[in-house]
């Protein structure tokens, strides 16, 4: 009986161990980085996608090592319900801030998703996206790329996400916007003064 039970252990452990020697590793996860905004309401973390969105993510970073997003700020809040819709930030076209547009990474190409904390790039037509951002909350696919739809179906340009700080988020969504600041339909979208971020930078 002793044999009997040794021989079944020994041959036990040799499967297990052919199994682990078969078994394909799981494959590396995509490369990323973080930035933290330091702002006037709390600190944002970033964790960017510089493998899956590498040309907009090279092109936030840009921004970043510029240092052309130290005091700017988050200018503008669209809330659609309590804990849903988007806050915006960035450059706003400003002469000496603003760096070239960059080519379109649609969520099709990249495969990520516009789910709350989602920061994306916004633009007017593809390949006009160059400093202003958006952050999501609460879950938005109609911000995805649908080429089942008609027209210009190629959504906005999703690199990363908050890991921190998304309370902030929510605070700049709830803050209350001018109600004749802005034009068409920014009128009453427009933080003023905006929410200032101090600093941005990469983390180790």
């Amino acid at each position: 009986m002793l044999f009997r039970t040794t021989f079944l252990a020994l041959a036990l452990t040799a499967s297990i161990g052919a199994q682990a020697q078969t078994s394909p590793a799981p494959p590396p996860a995509p490369a990323t980085v973080r930035v933290a905004l330091e702002t006037d309401q709390g600190r944002i973390v970033l964790e960017l996608e510089k493998e899956r969105a590498q040309i907009t993510t090279a092109n936030f970073l840009r921004y970043v090592d510029q240092k052309r997003l130290d005091g700017i700020g988050f200018y503008r809040a669209v809330k659609v319900a309590p804990k849903f819709g988007f806050v915006q930030f960035g450059v706003q076209n400003a002469p000496k801030r603003v760096l070239p547009p960059i080519k379109h990474e649609p969520t099709t190409l990249t495969g990520l998703k516009h789910v709350s904390g989602t920061i994306s790039t916004a633009r007017y037509a593809p390949g006009t996206a160059s400093g202003d951002f958006t952050i999501m909350v609460g879950d938005q696919p109609s911000l995805d790329a649908d080429p089942s739809q008609p027209g210009d179906n190629l959504g906005y340009a999703a690199f990363g996400h908050v890991v921190e700080g998304m309370d902030v988020i929510v605070r700049v969504l709830d803050a209350t916007p001018s109600p004749t600041a802005g034009e068409g339909v920014m009128k009453g979208q427009m933080l003023v003064p905006p929410i200032l971020i101090k600093s941005a930078r990469r983390l180790p």
